[in-house]
């Protein structure tokens, strides 16, 4: 059993035998409770560390842990409803919505009900993460000489030294001085938008594209302007077109495994992008989240469209945290020209700065051996669990197209069937709730398609990934149980 699932048990039982033992009533000791548990020490100090932070125990250091006094009733609730009225209060004017739809950030954010198969899950299951060498990592990083103190405010140079080497790769086209160290991608993001677009403006993104991206816009007051994808990427001459429409002067995309189609941009496409934001004097905010989910058949990738830009046009966005866990949020951000320094003002008064011990200890993760070995052991588990799941789709959901399967990333963009014709007129309009509840009832949490789309969308679409769940085995499940939800959304 995991040491999590572990702890919530333990903590679950010690809160239901708490009436046994009076106000200040002591505890079993720590030994005690090990041996009558079997469990280890350390769960058992999380476990009432836990009950602690209830304030459901006392726990004082060389006595023991003490049943807390009760508690006092709870006062009564107050009235709240004015602030209804508050909160909506000349709200048509606004640049800058008050309200913000997180929906399609929280989706892949919250975890699923117990036993439920976690299709829709944004990050690498815990046995994917190099938990030991971040552990090891942070350790080493804590024991610093001033690591505990403040950071400069653009970031450690030797961190923003190895980004900039990673990221301009070995004929150094990145400098350091080009390099920011943000909080993660989506905080990267924001201060991007933020410093190239002003509220009211609009900003032209990949259709379909990221969710969280177009939250970010909205919540920033821009309105966010669609321009198709394809299996090559973007489409020059439709961004061409849609700059001379919209008079944007930013446009956000992911050349590299595209969220959520999986598409490359194409070699021949990549200038093009390039030359039609120069000529159009406009911004490229290039979000490359996921480098490091390449897969072991992926061969080599093409370097970011930042390390072909001499002139400042592209805003990269680079980060760790995909390639690691949740919680790692470090990132960078590239440019050059006057824009750095309005994107490192932003960033100051938005954050201040990274925490220094996370900036130590990604310094010390990836510098240390551990860190190539997990990136190889990462590609070969994608790649098994991509085509598992590829596999687990045509035997026993044939219905479902896959127009694209990636060589990154850890999702696959499925294509619900149209109303062309036989039983898949069922699904209608409304198909991707429809489906998307029925998983959920047959025990599979899967994502749908609408949120990816800044407006009405060509057609309907799930996306499920594969590198939030145990293994191939739970994808196997997982196929099955979807089969059983579509043929409910079909009857």
């Amino acid at each position: 059993m995991q040491q999590r699932s572990s702890v919530g048990e333990l903590a679950e039982r010690l809160r239901t035998e708490l009436d046994r033992y009076p106000s200040g009533g002591k505890l079993p000791s720590s030994r005690v409770l090990v041996e009558r548990y079997r469990v280890s020490p350390v769960t058992v100090s999380r476990a009432l560390a836990r009950l602690a932070a209830e304030g459901l125990v006392v726990t004082r250091p060389g006595a023991g842990a003490f049943r807390a006094a009760a508690r006092e009733a709870a006062a009564p609730a107050g009235d709240t409803s004015w602030q209804e009225v508050a909160l909506s209060a000349d709200g048509a004017a606004d640049l800058v919505p008050r309200t913000v739809d997180a929906s399609g950030v929280t989706v892949s954010l919250a975890g699923p009900p117990p036993g439920v198969i976690e299709f829709n899950g944004g990050y690498l299951h815990p046995s994917l993460q190099p938990e030991r060498a971040m552990a090891a990592a942070l350790s080493r990083a804590g024991r610093r000489p001033g690591a505990w103190g403040r950071p400069p405010l653009e970031g450690l140079p030797e961190l923003r030294e190895w980004f900039a080497r990673d990221i301009g790769g070995p004929g150094g086209t990145v400098t350091a001085a080009e390099v920011l160290i943000a909080a993660g991608g989506q905080s990267a993001l924001t201060t991007a938008l933020r410093a190239l677009a002003p509220p009211g403006a609009p900003v032209l993104v990949e259709s379909p594209t990221y969710p969280g991206m177009l939250a970010i816009a909205r919540s920033s007051g821009l309105r966010p302007v669609p321009v198709p994808v394809d299996a090559d990427g973007v489409r020059p001459g439709l961004l061409a077109d849609a700059f001379r429409a919209t008079g944007a002067r930013v446009f956000v995309c992911q050349p590299l495994f595209q969220n959520p189609t999986g598409a490359v941009l194409a070699p021949d496409r990549r200038a093009r992008v390039l030359r039609t934001a120069r000529e159009a004097g406009a911004f490229v905010v290039e979000d490359d989240f996921v480098r490091r989910l390449a897969h072991e058949d992926a061969g080599a990738l093409p370097p970011p469209l930042v390390a072909d830009d001499p002139d400042g046009v592209v805003v990269h966005v680079g980060s760790l945290t995909k390639a690691t866990s949740p919680s790692f949020r470090v990132s960078a951000l590239v440019a050059r020209g006057p824009v750095l320094e309005r994107l490192r003002a932003i960033q100051v008064v938005d954050t201040f700065f990274v925490p220094r011990p996370l900036q130590e200890a990604a310094l010390e993760l990836v510098g240390s051996p551990a860190w190539p070995r997990h990136l190889r052991a990462l590609a070969a588990e994608l790649r098994s669990r991509r085509d598992a799941l590829t596999t687990a789709l045509r035997r026993h959901l044939p219905e479902l197209a896959l127009p694209h399967v990636p060589s990154g990333g850890y999702h696959l963009w499925a294509r619900l069937p149209d109303a062309t014709g036989g039983a898949s007129q069922a699904f209608g309009s409304g198909g991707e709730a429809a489906l998307t509840a029925a998983a959920l009832r047959a025990g599979v949490a899967i994502t749908p398609g609408r949120p990816y789309f800044s407006a009405e969308p060509p057609a309907a679409h799930v996306r499920l990934s594969f590198a939030a769940v145990g293994g191939t085995a739970e994808i196997a499940e997982g196929a099955r149980r979807l089969r059983t939800a579509c043929a409910e959304a079909l009857s």
